[in-house]
């Protein structure tokens, strides 16, 4: 007879088959868990309670009211106290003396002794006035007792019963009688209610000031969130700044260091206030701590403005709304107005908005443009909305460099007279000539009689560091790039900045991310009007707008690369900056590519046609005749003078300096000779193609023959 065996361990090896004996194992129960000790449950659920987010969102709101109320009761105490005393006056003067103003401390001590000197004449009155007073009560009280006996008089002679001479004064003694009865009745609820009122009204005033712990405070307030800018915020902000002479002057001022700030002006989207800095503070100090100030008064760097106004040791704070920056502005209106038309000489460029919501327009007249800043910021849509603008003046000529070359001034063919497109060093040769042609007319301008008048000539360079930087020389070894006087570029665009203005020939140059390589100073130091975008460092906003302007507040370098896309600080007499500010600040309408097109639709509407010329060849054989029927483009008739300016840019070694007598020569015999139209010498394009086609048909038969 088998029998089982139990074992009380699992076995290692399997049954090796399914006669082998069953095998139960034993696993001993584990022993119970310890019961939690009743006071260690109770702990947690305290602490559970204690620190649940309802819990803590109760206990700020406890301490927040109490400290209304509590502080609330200081603050009306601190009123009372100022209204009744000379302290006010007292911090008026320390906060003067410590600011190192001592006008102002004089006229405060002035204030000061005119108010004793009212407080000591009425405690002086107070001393005569109970007998005064006595007086008063009796014969008012006798006159008036006086006036109702009269009246009651007069109601018994008019009723005809003595008894109605007293019926006014009874009446009027019922009358005081009910009024002591209302009051003995009202008095002891008013006195029930009366703490309570006075506790709401102590509660208001410190809700109103915030009078409580910042951890106390609700969220939004904590955060910053919506909260206007006061005079008590700026104060706290600057002693907050970490200038230790700043933060010693102003406890010195007690709550009077709001007598440095002038007042609060709403300003655009923000508001603008001027700071006072007391003595031994410098401007620089401030402006250093920028961003310091900025988180002080709840914004962020960029939403703060320092600039240094003409008053000494004055800085003036611009500070937006929050978030109001990041608010994208309305369009340009070359895109909403299409009867917008430009004026070279007079017109401003409707260019974008200033920090206060202001139109910001440019004044392109005569002046060299520079505008830098690094790549992708909208530096070519900054200077094309400018040249889109210039172009709906009939008079202006371009001739135009892009050396990118991915058609953002495509558009511009069939407007500009030269239009060169690309990234190559062939590129940048043929805008170096393009320059070096435009020095030419530049000089054949300089050699006209006194008095004559030329059109503008823009000559326009985007992407210029390329051609600063083009390492190719020519023949003769002279560099395209650099800045040494034997560069070509460098040279011609000197040569441009130092006489062109005064004959209405321009230079406008985009570049980005400058350095002293890619962009030379004396080049950068010669545009009259120099902006940039977002920048990386100090020197390069330096570099950009120069040291009076980085020195006055200007700081490109602190704009946000990618969040504030269009947004340039303005260096120029051309455009309306404030009184003693060296720049100005400006988010510039986007013009997106499609609208550039439509926009240069309606100048090219406005112009007899333009043949755009796209490679500058200046080893070729020239026809003349030919060259001059394709001048004309899609006009019927030009002015000798538009011929010859069209010459020019067409081939300027060949035509920059031709005269009317040149044409007449070329034209002579031909049928398509120069006439004389309404006073005028013009050339038409019929005659010039029948003399074509004439010539043609010559060679065609002197061939056949």
């Amino acid at each position: 007879m088998s029998e089982n065996v139990v074992h009380l361990h699992k076995p290692t090896d399997p049954p090796t088959s399914d006669t082998a004996p069953t095998v139960l194992t034993v696993v001993p129960d584990a022993p119970p868990a310890r019961p939690v000790p009743l006071w260690v449950r109770s702990g947690g659920a305290v602490k559970t309670a204690v620190t649940h987010e309802r819990t803590r969102s109760t206990g700020r709101a406890v301490a927040r009211h109490a400290s209304y109320t509590f502080n609330g009761g200081r603050i009306v105490a601190r009123r009372t106290w100022d209204g009744r005393t000379g302290a006010r006056y007292e911090r008026m003067i320390r906060a003067a003396e410590a600011a190192g103003n001592l006008e102002a401390a004089e006229e405060w001590e002035e204030r000061l002794q005119r108010f004793r000197a009212a407080r000591h004449h009425r405690r002086m009155d107070l001393l005569h006035s109970p007998v005064e007073a006595a007086k008063g009560v009796a014969v008012g009280a006798g006159m008036s007792v006086g006036v109702l006996v009269a009246l009651g008089v007069v109601m018994a002679i008019n009723t005809g019963r003595v008894g109605d001479v007293i019926t006014p004064l009874s009446a009027t003694i019922d009358f005081i009688a009910l009024l002591i009865r209302i009051v003995q009745i009202v008095w002891g609820p008013a006195l029930t209610i009366a703490p309570f009122l006075a506790l709401l009204a102590l509660w208001s005033v410190g809700r109103k000031q915030h009078a409580a712990p910042a951890w106390a405070l609700p969220a939004n307030v904590r955060n910053g969130e919506g909260e206007p800018i006061t005079p008590s915020i700026v104060v706290k902000a600057l002693r907050d700044l970490g200038v230790p002479a700043l933060r010693n002057a102003i406890k010195e001022m007690g709550d009077a260091g709001a007598s440095m700030l002038g007042p609060i002006r709403i300003a655009g989207c923000g508001v603008e206030v001027d700071v006072t800095l007391p003595s031994g503070v410098s401007t620089v100090e401030v402006q250093n701590r920028r961003r310091k100030l900025a988180e002080n008064l709840t914004r962020h760097e960029h939403e703060v403005f320092i600039t240094i106004p003409q008053a000494a040791r004055t800085v003036r704070l611009w500070i937006a709304d929050s978030g109001a920056l990041d608010e994208p502005i309305g369009p340009s209106p070359l895109v909403t107005d299409e009867s917008l038309t430009a004026d070279y000489a007079k017109g401003k460029a409707p260019w974008g908005q200033d920090l206060r919501g202001d139109a910001a327009a440019l004044s392109l007249y005569q002046r060299h443009l520079l505008i830098t800043g690094l790549s992708n910021q909208g530096k070519t849509a900054a200077l094309r909305s400018l040249a889109l603008w210039l172009a709906l003046d009939r008079s202006v000529e371009f001739w135009l460099g892009d050396l990118k070359g991915v058609g953002d001034w495509a558009m511009f063919d069939g407007l500009a007279s030269v239009l060169i497109q690309g990234p190559t060093d062939d590129h940048v040769i043929q805008v170096t000539e393009m320059l070096e042609d435009a020095v030419e007319e530049m000089n054949r301008r300089l050699q006209a009689p006194p008095g004559t008048e030329f059109p503008a000539l823009i000559v326009l360079v985007d992407e210029a560091q390329m051609a600063f930087m083009c390492p190719v020389k020519d023949e003769d070894k002279r560099p395209y790039g650099g800045s040494s006087s034997t560069s070509r570029y460098f040279m011609a665009a000197r040569k441009i900045h130092n006489q062109g203005r005064a004959v209405n020939v321009l230079l406008w140059q985009g570049t980005q991310d400058p350095t002293d390589q890619n962009l030379p100073k004396l080049v950068r130091e010669g545009a009259h009007t120099r902006a940039s975008l977002a920048l990386g460092t100090e020197s390069q906003a330096r570099m950009a707008l120069g040291d009076k302007a980085v020195d006055g507040g200007a700081a490109p370098n602190l704009l946000r690369p990618g969040l504030d896309k269009g947004t340039l600080v303005v260096a120029s007499d051309g455009i309306e900056i404030p009184a003693g500010q060296a720049s100005i600040t400006v988010r510039t309408h986007y013009i997106s590519t499609d609208d550039a097109k439509v926009i240069a639709e309606r100048a090219k509407a406005l112009r007899d046609g333009v043949t755009t010329v796209h490679v500058i060849d200046r080893g070729e054989e020239r026809d003349p005749l030919a060259d001059i029927f394709a001048v004309f483009g899609e006009a019927q008739r030009l002015l000798t003078q538009d011929v010859l300016k069209r010459l020019s840019a067409l081939n300027a070694d060949a035509y920059g300096r031709w005269t009317p007598g040149d044409l007449r020569r070329v034209l002579e015999g031909t049928g398509a000779e120069p006439y004389k139209s309404d006073g005028r010498m013009v050339v038409a394009r019929e005659r010039l193609a029948r003399a074509l086609a004439n010539r043609d048909g010559e060679g065609s038969a002197s061939a056949n023959g």
